[in-house]
């Protein structure tokens, strides 16, 4: 199988939009996939990096809070609990910094990268990526998560990244803490 150069998609990218396909066989491609994406995550100095932010058609997610790296398949959210707010970016819209709602906890079932069943509880920051990420995995966007008047406050922003798509700078992608 040709190996293929792994690049974050930047808004509005149709492939962000689009909801993936269930990981039905994990096979030695996924789990490589996995360690790419993570490996391009820490290099982007992002905190959550799902596949179809580089294009792949597939369920899959790396995350890492500070203190350790997840590598899901097949993610899904059956448990949600309480309200917190966090300023969140996103490697796929950068220069965008937004307030977002989400469950202060949640429970995701999924698959690691061996294809045996995994719970992560998680509650704070992992919380907030793991929301993050899955709705990645759904074709939404932090920008699909605000009001109309914060979309009209970001607009010129995102006019400016549908121009420059693939000419941002390294500081510009860097304009909010919490890359995901």
């Amino acid at each position: 199988m040709k190996k293929i150069e792994l690049k974050i998609r930047i808004y509005p990218d149709p492939l962000l939009k689009k909801k993936v396909r269930i990981v039905k066989n994990i096979s030695q491609e996924e789990r490589q996939l996995l360690s790419r994406m993570a490996q391009l995550m820490y290099d982007s100095q992002g905190v959550g990096l799902a596949a179809n932010q580089v294009g792949i058609d597939k369920a899959m997610l790396v995350a890492d809070p500070g203190n350790r790296l997840y590598k899901l398949i097949n993610p899904r959210i059956v448990k949600r609990q309480g309200k917190s707010v966090l300023d969140e970016g996103c490697l796929s819209v950068p220069e965008v910094c937004l307030k977002i709602k989400r469950a202060k906890k949640v429970v995701v079932e999924a698959q690691d990268e061996e294809g045996k069943p995994i719970k992560v509880e998680a509650e704070g920051l992992l919380s907030h990526i793991l929301q993050h990420e899955i709705d990645h995995l759904n074709g939404k966007l932090i920008i699909d998560r605000i009001s109309l008047f914060n979309k009209l406050m970001i607009r010129k922003k995102l006019k400016r990244l549908r121009r420059k798509n693939d000419e941002l700078s390294e500081s510009e992608k860097k304009s909010c803490e919490l890359q995901l």
